[in-house]
């Protein structure tokens, strides 16, 4: 029985590997469309959503299966409880690299008004935070994931870089105001997108440790 049960917490990780991969996937093509403002790249953007959200209803119907036909011990239901936590997260930072791309739309044919330069950064150190947060998760390990906890901090001040970059841009001339504004939202979901992927290596510690905490 218990080697049935390490076997669906085998394929359990590899779900959340492959769901982890949909993510950066989807995230990487975001700023691509915005960097090259190429319309083609929203499509797929929008299909990966949907593969994602086909793999949360897949790793939700497998935690409740394991649930319902296992008999988990204390440390096997922290391990399901935060799976089921974990895609949440990890739906939601879809939704926001949906977000992301459906703003590109607009920015298309416009010059931008300044250099992309910050939020590239802020996509490679998300796409970065939701890797090691799976890894950490599939690997027990509560170092990596304090890592990834720190590692907000460094979105969080890009978000502000770029926030105080473009309000300085909206200030020399209002004709910059409607793209500013349609920037610091794309930052701002990269600012959410590092939220979450903090509440991912939040519920890892606590998979690990049986404390749920929010970290200094």
């Amino acid at each position: 029985m218990r080697n049935r049960f390490d076997q669906e917490l085998d394929k359990l990780n590899l779900e959340l590997i492959q769901m982890g991969s949909l993510i950066e996937n989807a995230i990487e093509l975001s700023v691509k469309a915005l960097i090259n403002q190429d319309l083609s790249l929203i499509k797929k953007v929008s299909k990966l959503e949907d593969e994602i959200d086909e793999m949360e209803k897949t790793i939700e119907g497998h935690c409740l299966r394991l649930l319902l036909q296992q008999q988990p011990v204390a440390s096997d239901l922290r391990i399901i409880s935060t799976a089921l936590k974990m895609i949440t997260d990890m739906e939601r930072i879809g939704d926001n690299a949906e977000d992301i791309a459906e703003i590109t739309k607009y920015m298309a044919n416009q010059k931008f008004i300044k250099d992309i330069v910050h939020i590239p950064k802020m996509a490679e150190a998300t796409i970065s935070m939701v890797k090691r947060s799976v890894d950490a998760f599939v690997n027990k390990n509560k170092e990596l994931a304090e890592e990834v906890c720190a590692s907000d901090d460094i979105v969080d001040e890009l978000f502000h870089v770029v926030k105080k970059e473009l309000i300085e841009k909206i200030q020399e001339d209002t004709a910059n105001g409607e793209q500013a504004i349609d920037l610091i939202m794309i930052a701002k979901y990269f600012e959410r997108i590092g939220d979450h992927a903090e509440n991912i290596a939040e519920w890892v510690i606590f998979s690990i440790t049986g404390e749920h905490r929010k970290m200094p």
